[in-house]
């Protein structure tokens, strides 16, 4: 795992770490595509979901498929928090609050950019990622 990933997205994904605030590659940006798992390469977010909630780190109002992220209960560094992990490949995603958009779900997937690849809308077919076109 660590020749296919960075420093950094082995860090987050595969030790549970977090990147710097502000400073993830996909924080500011709004591009239209979707977000997968930067280890097995399965969709998590939808870029017509994401939010600047000024937290430092990309924000989800839902995942693309709710039966990749999974969810688990973090009471590390002192803080109660709900973590979110990608199911297939158990990489370490960030955490979701419950301080969303109202107008949406209520929720905010805050989610570190090493642990995402993004597809743009553009090479979605080129990809394999096709079916998620019907989404735009």
């Amino acid at each position: 795992m660590k020749d296919k990933l960075t420093e950094m997205q082995y860090y987050v994904t595969q030790q549970n770490g977090t990147e710097p605030p502000f400073q993830g590659e996909y924080d500011k940006h709004f591009e239209e595509g979707i977000y997968v798992d930067v280890v097995s390469g399965k969709p998590l977010f939808h870029s017509k979901d994401k939010y600047d909630a000024g937290c430092g780190w990309p924000s989800f109002t839902r995942p693309i498929e709710a039966h990749e992220v999974i969810e688990h209960f973090d009471d590390s560094h002192g803080m109660r928090r709900v973590e979110v992990r990608s199911k297939t490949a158990n990489s370490h995603l960030g955490h979701v609050f419950p301080d969303g958009p109202k107008e949406e779900t209520g929720l905010r997937y805050c989610i570190n950019s090493a642990a995402m690849r993004f597809v743009p809308k553009a090479k979605l077919e080129e990809e394999g990622y096709g079916e998620f076109l019907k989404l735009f």
